[in-house]
């Protein structure tokens, strides 16, 4: 591979973007792609569609430079990363439409000695299932491209730090392409670069997001259980994490984003005898969701037996965690639009949202003048250290410890 290879991204979401633009301010011509023609069109103008600290500038740097373009079809190039969403079906299945999708667009624009990564989340075997894919229309590439797999490990909020200095698991479907994907992750990445085959790589990051998924699970069992014991689990939680060895998480509304909340899943659905313990994680963490609706509930409906009417309850925050807009798999906003649907009275408090079109968002000054019952779902900064009036009802689900 020559010094600096060109590059296309399929995807500009909230990794795709990051990558590309990281990438591209190495030097490296890469061109982003993406179904949208807004979001190409607003990459294109130097902006940017998502929120992610310093992204702004340096997407502004790159077009500028004329290293990093949009465009909704893919171009021949040296190197290719798919980095599109990889959700599940209603009974939890993996659905791997997008990656297949992105896969299927770039085939008849590879040549010889081109490299395929595949980035997205995805079940085990499935960049030998890509590879089967491509070699269906075009035999002639056969042993003539590479093809691996290193899923990426990024905190929202972070991510563009985090994709220069984490270190990266590396699998190709052979010696040779795991050595090419090293080769052209160097250009980007200074965390080290961890050599493994693609079947590996791709449990490793499922296995690292049911990890973590099963350490908020018992967090958030932990805090049911103190509810009903009258204890406060913020306060348990500290003092127990006093001990040298013990490192519990913090409870909270229940597990969203598109990694932790999905990711076990795919586990589960290839490996479902063997799996109980992960598959109960997932189950928990979903539940945790569903007791916070009936909390809220339940508070209302004592509400309104005391005050004859129907409480204004102020939602806040939507994102799946704090301080960014990234509503995927958000347990916050299944509550928020839950109690819509139920017909209460709800505003929508998301201070990292300025707009939206499909829904409506309420100021904090207003949802905390207007509103009777405050809940506390996402702990965002502006959240933190307010003063509430007495006459407001609270529930904190996140330990801001509001008064």
């Amino acid at each position: 591979m020559k010094n600096k290879p060109s590059v296309v991204m399929m995807g500009l979401g909230y990794i795709g973007l990051p990558t590309a633009a990281l990438i591209a301010s190495k030097g490296l011509k890469v061109t982003g792609i993406d179904i949208s023609e807004k979001v190409v069109d607003t990459i294109n103008k130097g902006m940017i569609h998502i929120v992610e600290p310093d992204l702004d500038g340096l997407v502004h740097k790159v077009v500028k430079e004329g290293n990093l373009c949009a465009a909704t079809t893919p171009v021949s190039s040296e190197v290719y990363l798919i980095a599109v969403p990889t959700p599940f079906k209603e009974n939890y299945e993996p659905d791997l439409k997008y990656v297949s999708s992105a896969v299927k667009s770039i085939i008849p624009t590879l040549n010889k000695g081109a490299l395929v990564i595949l980035e997205s989340t995805s079940p085990v075997g499935t960049t030998r299932k890509m590879e089967k894919l491509i070699f269906e229309q075009r035999p002639e590439l056969k042993g003539n491209i590479y093809l691996a797999y290193c899923p990426e490990r990024v905190l929202p909020g972070n991510i563009l730090h985090e994709l220069k200095h984490n270190d990266r698991a590396i699998g190709g479907i052979d010696k040779v392409s795991t050595e090419k994907a090293i080769s052209f992750y160097k250009h980007f990445v200074v965390g080290e670069l961890h050599a493994t085959n693609a079947k590996t790589a791709e449990m490793v990051k499922l296995v690292e997001n049911a990890s973590r998924d099963n350490q908020i699970a018992f967090a958030n069992e932990l805090s049911i259980i103190c509810d009903k014991a009258e204890i406060n689990v913020w306060e348990m939680i500290a003092l127990a994490n006093k001990h040298p060895r013990v490192n519990i998480l913090n409870p909270g509304t229940g597990v969203g984003g598109h990694c932790i909340a999905v990711d076990p899943w795919f586990i589960v659905s290839e490996f479902p005898e063997e799996s109980t313990l992960i598959k109960k994680s997932r189950e928990t963490n979903t539940y945790k969701t569903e007791w916070v609706i009936e909390k809220i509930k339940n508070k209302a409906l004592a509400f309104k037996i005391k005050k004859n009417r129907e409480p204004i309850i102020a939602c806040m925050g939507l994102a799946f965690k704090p301080d960014i807009d990234d509503l995927r798999e958000s347990p916050a906003l299944i509550v928020n639009d839950t109690l819509i649907k139920e017909k209460h009275s709800i505003l929508s408090v998301e201070p990292n949202i300025e707009t939206s079109s499909s829904r409506k968002l309420t100021s904090l000054i207003d949802a905390l003048q207007k509103a009777d019952i405050i809940v506390f779902l996402v702990a965002h900064k502006e959240f933190k250290g307010l003063k509430i009036e007495r006459n407001k009802q609270i529930l904190d689900f996140v330990g801001l410890g509001v008064s």
